[in-house]
Formats: structure tokens, C-alpha cells, sequence
């Protein structure tokens, strides 16, 4: 395939056999479309939502997609690309009862849950941990992403990165999505485009009301997240080093730079 010269066949053979779980299929669109193009062929997806117009603009589906369910549109696109790939399209919301089950049956895992459910993001990675697989999370970051990587045997994991700020929620008596996700942004908001911290605030606002999460998002930054969380994947099974946890790579382009930021800490890079 067009890939050589690039990819070692024997990287390209560990890319074909190594299974994905895309927990999150609408973020997570980009990076199953992607990776089914550079050779991978086995995947668990896994989502609970249905196309909607307003996907259209960043996510992987096409109008004829809207009021399909997400895992199973994504399947068909998947399918389209390689018909011998292997894809179980299972409709449903990841939560705490069935991420170890979905953990075990897959190599890697790519999320892309975004912390709406703080509850399923931290019981995925627990259970990724557990397991001893390696995590990707994405974020869509304006015109631009971030990718986390958690190795199979991180000394460290999401669920204790993120501990002081569920803790100091918790003891403020609100332990919802948009207060923990804000203390977090609050701590890396120095090194983000101030438009994404713009935009962030502005939608952490409205959710602290009760309203579903309002945050405007871009075709590059699925392109972006598609773009750093494959290429790092790759690079795994490359034998490659891979910038790791607490450090996330973010990709702007806006204004065409790239960083390491440490997420665990407030401190300038």
C-alpha cells in the first residue's frame, strides 16, 4: 500500500492486527476514519447518540447519516473504506459497568469523551490502567487538538491527575463536569489560544445552569485530533517514543505551533 516508505511492513502488520476501542463517535470519527485509511483493521465502537445536523460541520457522517446512530453510521463509513475490517458498532453510553468489559476486549483505546461524563472518562481509565492497555484522549482545541497518552504501564493515570481538582470540587459542593473541567482549563488556559479560552468560559457559563454543553467546535480540530492521535498510535507500535502523561501535545493552528504541556501542573512552559 501507498503507505511504504513511511510505515515498516512490520509496523504495517502490527497496525492490522492491533484492535482499537473509539470510545465517543463523534470526536472519536475522525480518528476511526483515519486510522481505517493507514491500515487498521479491527474496531470497537462505542456511542450512544444519533447524527445530528449540527455534526456535520467537524464529524465524519453525511447527511444522509442524520438520526443514525453514531456507532453504527461510523461502521458503514468504516466498512466503506475496507470492507475485510472487522467493526463492532455497539450502541450504548460507555459508564462505569461496562468500560472494563470493553477495555479487555481491545489492544488500544482512543477516548474522546471529552469529560462530559466525568463518572465513564475516570472508570475507562481505571479500567485501561487495571488492564494494561494504553489510552489516548483527545480534545478538540479550536483550530487546533490535544492528545493525552497514558502507556499500559503508567506509573500515573487520568483519575489521579485530575484528583486534587474532583477533591477541591468536591469539597465546594459541586462536582459537576463543567467545575472540575474548569479548574483544569483554569490551569492550562496560559498556554491556549485565548479565542479557545474565550470560547471555553463562555460554554462552562452556560452548563453551570444545567444546559447541555454548548461548545462551538471546528473541522480542523477533528482533522488535528485525527491527526496527532494516529500518528502517535503509530509511533507506539513503531517502537517509538511518544511524548507521555502528565504532558498532553497540543497542535494549534492558529498560530502553527505545537507544545508539551504538563496538565498536572499551572506552571508556563
Amino acid at each position: 500500500m501507498r503507505n511504504e516508505g513511511y510505515i515498516s511492513p512490520a509496523t504495517q502488520a502490527r497496525i492490522r492486527d492491533t484492535s482499537l476501542l473509539i470510545a465517543g463517535n463523534g470526536l472519536g470519527s475522525s480518528t476511526a476514519i483515519c486510522a481505517a485509511r493507514m491500515g487498521f483493521r479491527k474496531f470497537v465502537l462505542i456511542d450512544g447518540d444519533t447524527v445530528d445536523a449540527h455534526n456535520l460541520n467537524r464529524q465524519f457522517f453525511d447527511f444522509d447519516d442524520i438520526g443514525t446512530p453514531k456507532a453504527e453510521a461510523l461502521k458503514k463509513h468504516i466498512l466503506r473504506i475496507n470492507p475485510e475490517a472487522q467493526v463492532e458498532a455497539i450502541v450504548a453510553n460507555l459508564d462505569k459497568a461496562n468500560a472494563a468489559e470493553l477495555v479487555g476486549k481491545v489492544d488500544i483505546i482512543f477516548d474522546t469523551i471529552d469529560f462530559l461524563d466525568l463518572e465513564a472518562i475516570l472508570s475507562l481509565h481505571t479500567a485501561a490502567k487495571g488492564l494494561q492497555r494504553p489510552i489516548f484522549t483527545a480534545l478538540s482545541i479550536g483550530q487546533g487538538a490535544g492528545v493525552l497518552y497514558f502507556p499500559a504501564d503508567a506509573s500515573g493515570s487520568l483519575t489521579e491527575i485530575i484528583a486534587h481538582d474532583v477533591a477541591q470540587a468536591s469539597t465546594e459542593g459541586d462536582a459537576s463536569y463543567s467545575n472540575v473541567f474548569g479548574k483544569i482549563m483554569a490551569r492550562i488556559g496560559a498556554h491556549l489560544d485565548p479565542q479557545v479560552v474565550e470560547q471555553v468560559r463562555r460554554a462552562l457559563t452556560i452548563m453551570e445552569d444545567g444546559r447541555p454543553c454548548p461548545a462551538s467546535q471546528l473541522a480542523v480540530g477533528s482533522f488535528t485530533v485525527a491527526a496527532l492521535a494516529v500518528s502517535m498510535m503509530t509511533d507506539l507500535l513503531a517502537g517509538l517514543p511518544v511524548p507521555q502523561s502528565p504532558n498532553i501535545v497540543v497542535h494549534s493552528f492558529r498560530n502553527h505551533v505545537t507544545k508539551l504541556i504538563d496538565i498536572s501542573t499551572d506552571a508556563p512552559a
